[in-house]
């Protein structure tokens, strides 16, 4: 076994306290460390009695903060916009996790799913599959295994993202990554397609830069970019900082 998710599971009624949650966690804590071997412990009990702030001290690697996400664009992003963010305590050995993604169970549009997948990864979240892999499209393939994306969650810094400013629907997510570059993601929670701007000062780099869009693989121009984001849309972009040679 390499992963076991300790879930509460509508256990609240009995699990009431905070001290009670906490020795359950603790015992199977201990159990999986008696096995010897690494186990990957994920704690479910939905973010009760601020779970971040003593995940790691019963064993836990990751920790669920809030309750079961649904397959539609309102839940996914009051969970991904609102809940998550509010946890602190994260980083690497302990990790917020907003709950598993909904890609390919097609209750939301294609640039939704993106704007869900852009938002786990700018959160450093886990990324679980949570539908049926019998009926995968390649589409779903391609969003889930983009190798640009997947390493702004797995970046080894560990830094969970955050929100730097929004304005009009359009909110701008900044998260410094261990190479010295900055992943910025434009979100357009409206139902209209948008013209966002992306100023030099919001990537926090100084000097001159280069802009990738990692959903479109294609370079951008340095310093200031205004791309068009769908409705419930986003772009997400890697800003590096170009060395003179």
């Amino acid at each position: 076994m390499d992963y076991l998710k300790y879930d509460l599971c509508s256990g609240e009624w009995f699990y009431d306290t905070a001290e009670r949650v906490k020795q359950a966690y603790h015992a199977m804590g201990q159990a999986l460390r008696a096995t010897g071997r690494p186990i990957l412990f994920s704690l479910c009990e939905y973010g009760r009695f601020d779970v971040a702030d003593w995940g790691r001290s019963v064993g836990g690697h990751v920790w669920r903060t809030t309750g079961d996400i649904t397959d539609d664009y309102k839940t996914m992003a009051d969970i991904g916009f609102e809940r998550n963010p509010r946890f602190p305590h994260h980083g690497p050995g302990g990790w917020n996790d907003p709950d598993m993604l909904e890609v390919g169970n097609g209750g939301m549009t294609r640039d939704e799913y993106r704007a869900h997948m852009a938002l786990w990864a700018m959160q450093a979240a886990p990324l679980i599959m949570g539908h049926d892999l019998r009926r995968m499209t390649d589409d779903t393939r391609r969003l889930l295994a983009m190798p640009a994306v997947i390493a702004i969650d797995q970046d080894r810094l560990g830094e969970q993202g955050r929100r730097i400013r929004r304005a009009e629907g359009i909110e701008l997510w900044r998260k410094r990554l261990s190479d010295g570059s900055v992943a910025v993601a434009i979100f357009n929670r409206t139902t209209l397609a948008q013209r966002a701007r992306l100023l030099p000062e919001d990537s926090g780099l100084a000097g001159p830069v280069r802009v990738r869009d990692l959903f479109e693989d294609r370079v951008l121009a340095g310093g200031e970019v205004a791309p068009t984001v769908a409705p419930h849309g986003v772009v997400l972009l890697r800003v590096e900082p170009v060395t003179a040679r």
